[in-house]
């Protein structure tokens, strides 16, 4: 009893490493913070290492947690999304009142945060689904976050939130969202972004390294100098990072001694599924997420690497120094394509459930803290704040003179990965979205054509009002519908 003795200001059950670091982030910043995890042992193991830190108030049970917490109550949850989640929430429910808070600051669907929205707004308790990025080291140190619910609980949390987010030129980088499950679904597609930056950075180092013969230090050094300039950004920093790293076991690029296996925990998926339901295209995070699996797939590819040829001759690239400028040129500009189709997908979303989303505050908040954070998304800021209703980022001025720019390189590139064999279907991707938002006609007129012909599934003209079907099997007059 001697623990519920002390009040605290809010509660962090969950002490897996992303809430143990919130606890110690808010710990840190004056918060008294009761802890709670189901296994004790994780508990005392963060009391004991960083008790030091602040005030933390340990708890043996979800009663105890709740009991040692200040009106209103706030109660952060960290577990694992899906089930765990609600089990943890069933069971936080009974022991809440009226006007507490509860917080998933998990990597939770959108649509499982708009449920559980619903279902305790009827019990008078606001909860808040809060995208938190920045991995383990953001959580401690300074995360993007992304609170979507209760505009009411959010004012109630917005100066602890403010206090533990990261900041850039003053700017705390956290904004509430929207209702219901906005904040979910913003970070979502955040990691969506994430998938499709990565797969583009990695294409670009097989390309350098295939292409060109560079060994991972040298690929390094070019990431280095590409940080520096309008690539900047967090990615491309560790990027370098990783590729200067020596195992120091074997002594040979760190690299060349990891499996070619890249894994998932599935919010990339996500982001496809639901950029799908909503009719937008998202072809960049769509290959990054097929690349992924393919990845993965050891049983077929080892059968093709036995059996499937590649190009009779490796072709000459040309010019090393501008192949290596074209590769930047073609990674500029398709993560602007990856950034402009996360940013519609989330518009989207926002009017099919009036959500209301500022789209420059989004690139606000992922200034600082998260793992897209890139120079550029200042621009996306001013493209927003310049013209709110922007159809894509890649009309405006600024992005249409930059992929402009770009283009050459980036079509000698995914030219040069053909005749490589390099597989980039990221490049390849990004540049065939680009080409058929620009497209005068497009051959869906065709595809058109074809399913009215096998299943009426009728068409309109581009010369007149109304829905048509041809009578194929018969007359094959037109009739209107």
């Amino acid at each position: 009893m001697a623990e519920q003795q002390q009040s605290a200001d809010v509660a962090v059950t969950g002490l897996a490493t992303m809430g143990r670091n919130l606890a110690r982030n808010l710990a840190r910043n004056g918060y008294r913070v009761a802890v709670h995890n189901r296994s004790r042992e994780r508990t005392d193991a963060l009391v004991a290492e960083f008790g030091h830190e602040g005030t933390f108030v340990p708890a043996a049970s979800l009663e105890e947690l709740v009991a040692a917490l200040e009106r209103p109550r706030k109660v952060i949850v960290m577990v694992q999304a899906g089930g765990p989640t609600d089990a943890v929430i069933d069971q936080l429910r009974p022991l809440l009142d009226d006007g507490d808070v509860v917080v998933d600051a998990g990597n939770a669907h959108y649509q499982d945060t708009r449920r559980r929205e619903d279902q305790l707004r009827a019990d008078g308790i606001h909860f808040l689904g809060t995208g938190v990025s920045g991995g383990e080291e953001g959580a401690l140190l300074g995360p993007s976050i992304m609170p979507g619910g209760s505009g009411h609980a959010y004012e109630a949390l917005r100066p602890m939130f403010d206090r533990i987010a990261a900041e850039v030129d003053g700017t705390p980088c956290c904004a509430h969202v929207g209702p219901d499950g906005a904040g979910h679904f913003v970070k979502m597609l955040h990691n969506g972004i994430e998938y499709a930056d990565m797969q583009l950075i990695a294409e670009s180092y097989d390309l350098l390294r295939l292409g060109l013969g560079m060994e991972p230090a040298a690929v390094a050094e070019v990431f280095g100098r590409w940080n520096s300039g309008d690539l900047e950004s967090f990615l491309v920093e560790i990027t370098a990072e990783v590729l200067a790293h020596v195992d120091d076991t074997t002594g040979r690029p760190f690299v060349d001694i990891v499996l070619d296996q890249a894994g998932q925990k599935g919010t990339g998926r996500w982001t496809v599924i639901s950029a799908l339901e909503l009719g937008v295209p998202v072809s960049g995070m769509a290959e990054a997420v097929f690349a992924r699996g393919l990845s993965g797939d050891a049983r077929r590819r080892e059968a093709a690497r036995a059996s499937l040829s590649g190009p009779s001759a490796v072709p000459d690239v040309g010019d090393q120094d501008r192949f290596v400028d074209d590769i930047r040129d073609a990674l500029y500009a398709s993560k602007l394509v990856a950034y402009a189709q996360g940013f519609d997908t989330i518009r989207a979303a926002s009017e099919e459930y009036g959500w209301d989303v500022d789209l420059g505050a989004m690139a606000t908040i992922w200034r600082g803290g998260c793992i897209i954070r890139a120079r550029f998304l200042d621009r996306i800021r001013d493209a927003y704040d310049r013209r709110p209703e922007l159809p894509t980022l890649l009309v405006d001025e600024y992005f249409r003179a930059a992929v402009a720019d770009a283009q050459a390189g980036w079509r000698r590139v995914v030219a040069a990965a053909a005749q490589l064999g390099v597989p980039a279907p990221g490049f390849s991707s990004a540049l065939a979205y680009y080409d058929g938002l620009r497209a005068e006609r497009l051959p869906a007129a065709l595809i058109q054509g074809q399913r009215d012909l096998f299943g009426a599934h009728t068409y309109r003209r581009v010369d007149r009002e109304g829905t048509f079907h041809v009578d194929w099997s018969g007359t094959r007059t037109e009739q209107q519908r």
